[in-house]
């Protein structure tokens, strides 16, 4: 038994170690009976090819980078949270990079470091990705856009509705927010409390203003002192929760800006007695497994991250195969709410 190389299956189908490379990244300009030789000699030694390898027949690394936040990541990882967005992004990706050939490789990036440009430089010529993935909230950071635009790497930003360079791969924030407020009037809530996100993220901002267009909508004021600030952490939502529940003329609905906000309000709400649905409904974002399990199970919007993720991956590979040009393309992607037993008619 040997390591079968790309020099074996040269030496076996009778061409140059470069013609093999083209046969295995399925390349164009490769002959029928040439290429038919070739995978004959490959399927007979038994050789699977490696990026080297690969790259030998052209520029394509077969390797794309994600950017993902340092701190949120690293406080959910310390916290044993866990990380369902980026769990659901790497699942998306991962098995798309492997229907393509291709390797997915995560990087957490600190957009608060003042090295902050050194450091994307470095992923980029140490690794010469075909392209970059760009979570949120680095999808959106003027430091991060410019390094990847002076690299000259084909980057997808994901879950961004803000114009700019590269292509993006999105939910409709506001539209969600707006449909889940509107389900919440529909029941017959006038009083309906919003624990925002992070103000990091544009997607926060987005649903805010779904929020409050909904209820312009349906002829209700929006009173500002329903609407307390969050940061997408357990902790915070506590303090939000508490802010809500604990006046008097408390809400009959809240809309929480995630899920982990969202359980959050669950444990104050138990704490202080108050029942949901029955004396509160409570809607949230992302449809992790605890809201599905949950008692009662949360009414939220699933985001399509794992689709938003694949559908990245695609147009990174294309981009790639077509000399690293990628169109600044708008890919919508539709959510989905899923009501379920935490929202009911106001008492």
């Amino acid at each position: 038994m040997r390591n079968v190389t790309i020099v074996h299956v040269a030496e076996k189908a009778r061409v140059s170690v470069k013609t093999v490379s083209r046969v295995v990244n399925n390349e164009p300009t490769v002959t029928p009976q040439l290429r038919e030789r070739v995978q004959a000699a490959i399927d007979q030694l038994g050789y699977a090819p490696n990026i080297a390898a690969r790259r030998l027949g052209g520029s394509r690394s077969f390797l794309i980078v994600a950017f993902n936040d340092r701190r949120l990541t690293l406080e959910n990882w310390r916290s044993d949270r866990g990380n369902n967005w980026i769990d659901r992004m790497q699942y998306g990706a991962m098995l798309r990079c492997d229907v393509h050939g291709y390797h997915l490789l995560c990087e957490l990036i600190d957009l608060e470091s003042d090295q902050l440009a050194r450091r994307v430089q470095h992923v980029l010529s140490s690794l010469r990705p075909d392209g970059v993935i760009l979570t949120p909230p680095n999808c959106e950071d003027p430091t991060v856009l410019e390094a990847l635009k002076r690299a000259q790497v084909p980057f997808v930003r994901m879950g961004s509705a803000a114009a700019g360079p590269g292509a993006r791969v999105r939910m409709d924030d506001h539209a969600a927010a707006r449909q889940l407020t509107e389900h919440l009037v529909g029941l017959g809530h006038h009083r309906i409390g919003f624990v925002t996100g992070s103000a990091r993220f544009l997607a926060s901002r987005a649903r805010e203003d779904g929020y409050r267009q909904a209820l312009a909508a349906a002829g209700l004021p929006v009173d500002e002192t329903l609407l307390v600030p969050g940061d997408f952490t357990f902790e915070g939502g506590v303090s939000a929760a508490e802010a809500l529940l604990s006046r008097p003329d408390r809400p009959t609905a809240i809309l929480a800006g995630n899920d982990e906000t969202a359980l959050a309000v669950m444990h104050v709400a138990r704490r202080l007695d108050i029942a949901i649905p029955n004396a509160l409904s409570l809607a949230t974002f992302d449809d992790t497994p605890s809201v599905r399990l949950s008692l009662p199970p949360l009414t939220t919007v699933r985001q399509p991250v794992a689709e938003m993720a694949a559908q990245a991956v695609d147009l990174l590979v294309a981009a790639a195969a077509k000399d690293g040009k990628l169109s600044r393309a708008d890919h919508l992607l539709p959510f989905e709410l899923a009501l379920r037993a935490s929202t009911a008619p106001p008492p």
